[in-house]
């Protein structure tokens, strides 16, 4: 908090939770020390950068006020998220009863005579917080969450466990897994036998069809010369 005669301002620092592609607002509270009106005015190095509302005004007497100070959106981040920009907040004594209406340029000028109060500002980036991680369903505080299968497709401690149980045990028995691969692979050599034999035979019963369908007009070409025969033989007869 900035202690002057006039006014206590508070904070010195302008903090925004800076994003991108939208406008940020923080406030500045002004608070009127004395019996008097007191008049204040606002500037800021990049005036097109910011907005401030309102940027000139009375302070009633004892009386509190408060400026919201607004970021334009923004395409691009600051390098190392620093900012050079700066605010000075003026202050003078104004007439009682003044109004905004009333406040003009040559109140806040040194030249003319008047004691005008300064209170620089400097404009600070920070990081927006995020969100707590929700309490896994199930869980009790200084317990361990029940294991389940998360959302990306990870497995649970439960399911990993279970798992690099289940391998060491596989380590531990170098036997019987030499003993079951063999099995398998006679299995293998089995069927493709098998196969094979089963194959071969298909093949010879193809054969003997086709040599037998082969067959059937042979005999009967001799069938109808026998009984061409035997009709020739009984017609000389006659």
């Amino acid at each position: 908090m900035a202690v002057g005669e006039l006014l206590n301002i508070e904070p010195l620092e302008l903090k925004f939770p800076f994003e991108l592609k939208k406008e940020i607002s923080c406030s500045l509270q002004l608070s009127n020390k004395t019996d008097n009106y007191v008049a204040f005015k606002v500037k800021t190095t990049n005036p097109k950068k910011y907005c401030v509302r309102p940027n000139t005004g009375i302070v009633l007497p004892r009386s509190p006020c408060n400026i919201i100070v607004t970021m334009q959106a923004q395409k691009e981040a600051p390098l190392d998220m620093q900012c050079k920009d700066k605010f000075l907040l003026q202050s003078v004594i104004a007439p009682n009863g003044a109004t905004v209406k009333d406040i003009t340029a040559e109140m806040f000028s040194k030249e003319a005579g008047h004691v005008v109060e300064e209170c620089k500002l400097r404009v600070v980036y920070v990081s927006r917080p995020q969100p707590a991680s929700p309490v896994p369903e199930g869980s009790e505080e200084g317990g361990s969450p029940r294991g389940s299968a998360s959302d990306n497709g990870h497995f649970s401690n439960i399911e990993s466990a279970a798992a690099l149980r289940a391998f060491g045990e596989f380590q531990e028995k170098p036997t019987e897994a030499k003993a079951l691969i063999a099995k398998l692979t006679e299995e293998k050599n089995a069927a493709i036998h098998q196969n094979k034999k089963l194959r071969e035979e298909l093949e010879l019963l193809r054969r003997k069809a086709h040599k037998s369908q082969g067959d059937v007009p042979f005999m009967l070409v001799i069938l109808v010369g026998l009984i061409g025969i035997i009709l020739g033989y009984i017609m000389k007869k006659a």
